[in-house]
């Protein structure tokens, strides 16, 4: 990488590249590095404290290679330890560096989704209890309704490609059917996991044309866009070469053929060890 000040995108696994890559298509002219966690994934279902320390742990990783801004595109990470990141270590870390999440942009751009007014969140388990969209939804849109389900299952039924399986389909089926028992006023779904854009088509099939499905990543990259606009230093800090590198705590090999089904496209990354 040219200058060695790239955006740093982090996620516990695969779902944050749905993210990426619509940030690419936002701001193609800059340099990104993608880090996943993948062998500690998923982060869905672990305790606050090791999903802080996994997370500050990825966080100083991308900032030793030269990032002055890490977007978490991971939903638990952002529910779980943004806030403590952004409150208590950044200052002690570097007070000129900047952490940002994906629950925040899509809390501020929910209220102009929903015409009911009733909407569904579906997420992880950690994020679902943790209750960060309610906490938002209540800064920026306090007349909404929420409703929230979790669905453990889905990460790894996506992570292992088994989603499109008739058992797969079940599993989704029967968790959205659950969200919208809750509330059948719903007419907004966000997709609270990065993970999730993979299953929108199926899961706009089981709703319905009445519901809409969001995903998060366009709504992030356009954030993300108006951020920099805004915050002219930091958007002069990054460098411009149009590339993206990847790193993994994974296998590498592993984490090529999965990344490269996600993105559509062939990629190569490095094994690191945090």
């Amino acid at each position: 990488m040219k200058n060695d000040f790239p955006i740093g995108i982090f996620d516990s696994g695969y779902g944050g590249l749905t993210v990426l890559s619509e940030i690419r298509k936002s701001l193609p002219n800059y340099d990104f590095i993608y880090f996943g966690d993948n062998a500690r994934a998923p982060y869905g279902n672990r305790s606050f404290e090791l999903v802080y320390d996994f997370t500050l742990e990825a966080v100083n990783y991308l900032f030793s290679q030269g990032c002055p801004l890490v977007i978490l595109a991971c939903n638990t990470a952002s529910a779980k330890a943004l806030r403590t990141i952004q409150q208590k270590d950044l200052e002690k870390i570097d007070p000129t560096k900047r952490v940002l999440g994906v629950i925040r942009p899509s809390a501020e751009e929910i209220g102009f989704l929903t015409g009911t007014k009733h909407v569904g969140i579906l997420g992880t388990i950690g994020t679902i209890q943790s209750d960060s969209y309610k906490i938002e939804l209540q800064k920026y849109a306090p007349e909404i309704i929420v409703s929230q389900h979790a669905c453990p299952m889905w990460v790894p039924l996506i992570e292992n490609d088994v989603h499109q399986t008739s058992a797969g389909k079940l599993f989704i089926e029967e968790d959205v059917r659950k969200l919208m028992l809750i509330d059948p006023k719903i007419d907004t779904i966000i997709l609270a996991c990065t993970h999730y854009p993979i299953l929108q088509e199926q899961i706009q099939k089981i709703v319905g044309e009445k519901v809409k499905v969001i995903s998060q990543g366009p709504i992030v990259a356009e954030k993300l866009s108006l951020y920099l606009e805004r915050n002219k230093d930091m958007e002069a800090r990054i460098s411009r070469g149009g590339t993206c590198s990847y790193r993994t705590t994974e296998n590498a090999i592993i984490f090529n053929k999965k990344a490269s089904q996600f993105l559509g496209e062939e990629i190569s990354a490095q094994q690191i060890e945090l």
